[in-house]
């Protein structure tokens, strides 16, 4: 069935029931029609005894008796189809002059007057011996009806006359008596040709609104027909198979939102991510060899593990961070220097809070680390000498400055809202998610890609992803590679505060200009 071209099916089947509802409301049965509605249908009980009731207190019959229960009913007749009926169109033998009769059960008539002709020459049709007439009658049952004759008036198409009659109740004293019986029959007609009662037109015709359903019915369930009935294709450059993402913390939340958007595009996809770490992340590429396999670094692996090829992704900022009570948002780079190398031991001595400092590190391999070395302090940090980042461990100098380290970026954040005092570094995007912890600007310039492409801000990084080898084209690494720089994964990795690399003047280097 999956070649069966519902498409088509659907399309023509779209037409084709509008055109038969057509054809058959204004061709088929739609062509001769004769139609009635009663208008009004009221009694005048309660008037009569009304002090400003005035010509309704003496309704007289033709004999002059005053009537005891009166009502009155307004019936409309018209040709509702869409060709004329002819006075030989009545369902009647053709000695018989009345088309159309209307009996009132229960009432008898007192008067009646047609009223409201459409066309002022349909007046001649309701003359002497034209079949017009009122009687009233006892049928078999003993029950009173008032009966009204109507000729069999030539009616073109939407023409109509009304008949207004007054009645006086003939039966049991009820609160309303039945509704009046229209009888009428056409030659051809619909529904064997019998007289329909009709609905006012100021609204939608009731079968164009069952149309336009049927219509908006076809078009909603056409892509579920379709796709019931074909498998759906996967989008273009999805792939299968499982790939395992290891590296960097600090890229870890593009990578785990742009992981989850690419599979819930292509649906076969699965990901391992087992961020630890830039360093730990290329040593466990280089040791497994996997082809279904992706590292992330902060920076370029250096010389080692030659079978590891780069690729740019993005460039990234990093911000330093204090505790909100320390006092300091602003720090140049000659204080930055001073305060990891332990030469600051309180934050008083910037201008800051009389409040000791205390550094929370990333670990050695940590390419937060690295760069932070690198592009900030140009020198390798001391080790650590404490676990909690409050106390010093013994036997360690109590001159000495608090140093800690913790193993991922979230975990440095969270000690460094946590201890007064504390001072660490981080990814950009991170760090802003945190109201709990306070970014430092470095030489009076925040953390901006615009500052940075333009070396006035150093702190930043070259996001890199690391294949061993070169991935097949058709392979799960490289179809994600391409989602993370062209694709969706673009707007991932600017939504958490970096650039894509594509976005730079020089993309291959993806570095500021300088």
């Amino acid at each position: 069935m999956s070649n069966f071209p519902w498409e088509i099916v659907l399309a023509v089947l779209a037409l084709v029931v509008p055109v038969f509802a057509f054809l058959w409301e204004f061709v088929f049965v739609g062509r001769k029609r004769l139609g009635y509605r009663v208008q009004v249908d009221t009694t005048a009980r309660q008037e009569v005894a009304a002090e400003n009731a005035g010509a309704l207190q003496r309704l007289d019959d033709k004999d002059g008796k005053a009537l005891t229960d009166p009502s009155f009913v307004l019936v409309r007749i018209e040709n509702t189809g869409t060709t004329n009926i002819d006075s030989h169109d009545y369902a009647v033998l053709g000695n018989v002059q009345a088309g159309v009769k209307i009996n009132f059960p229960d009432r008898r008539v007192a008067g009646m007057v047609v009223t409201e002709l459409s066309d002022e020459f349909l007046r001649e049709n309701f003359g002497e011996n034209s079949g017009l007439g009122v009687d009233n009658i006892v049928d078999g049952d003993g029950r009173h009806v008032g009966v009204i004759q109507l000729p069999k008036v030539p009616l073109n198409q939407g023409q109509h006359y009304k008949v207004l009659a007054v009645l006086d109740r003939a039966g049991p004293k009820v609160k309303k008596c039945p509704d009046p019986e229209v009888i009428a029959g056409i030659k051809g007609g619909v529904r064997n040709g019998a007289i329909r009662e009709t609905k006012s037109r100021t609204g939608i015709p009731r079968w164009l609104t069952v149309l336009v359903y049927l219509l908006v019915s076809i078009a909603l369930a056409e892509p579920f027909v379709i796709g019931l009935a074909t498998a759906d294709p996967p989008p273009l450059d999805c792939a299968r198979g499982t790939l395992t993402i290891t590296g960097s913390t600090a890229f870890a939340p593009v990578v785990q939102e742009a992981a989850a958007a690419y599979a819930n595009t292509c649906r076969e996809a699965r990901f391992a991510i087992e961020m630890a770490g830039s360093s730990a992340g290329l040593d466990r590429l280089n040791q497994q060899r996997g082809a279904d396999m992706l590292a992330f670094s902060d920076g370029v692996k250096g010389n080692r593990s030659p079978q590891l090829l780069p690729r740019p992704i993005a460039f990234l900022l990093f911000t330093v961070v204090v505790h909100p009570d320390a006092g300091v948002r602003d720090l140049t780079l000659a204080q930055l220097r001073d305060v990891f190398a332990g030469r600051v031991r309180n934050w008083r001595e910037l201008g800051g809070a009389d409040q000791e400092v205390r550094i929370v590190d990333r670990e050695a391999l940590s390419g937060t680390r690295t760069t932070f070395e690198q592009q900030v302090l140009g020198a390798i940090e001391p080790g650590e000498n404490s676990n909690d980042c409050v106390e010093p461990k013994a036997p360690a100098p109590a001159t000495d400055v608090v140093r800690c380290r913790r193993n991922d970026t979230r975990s440095l954040l969270d000690a460094v809202a946590g201890t007064p005092g504390a001072i660490g570094y981080s990814e950009l995007g991170a760090a802003a998610s945190r109201p709990d912890v306070a970014t430092v600007w470095i030489d009076g310039q925040s953390a901006t890609l615009e500052a940075a492409d333009h070396g006035a801000y150093p702190f930043w990084q070259t996001e890199y992803a690391y294949t061993y080898g070169e991935p097949k084209a058709d392979s799960l690494a490289a179809s994600f590679l391409r989602y993370l720089t062209n694709q969706v994964g673009a707007d991932i990795v600017r939504s958490h505060g970096d650039r894509p690399c594509a976005e730079l003047a020089n993309p291959v280097l993806c570095r500021p200009q300088r």
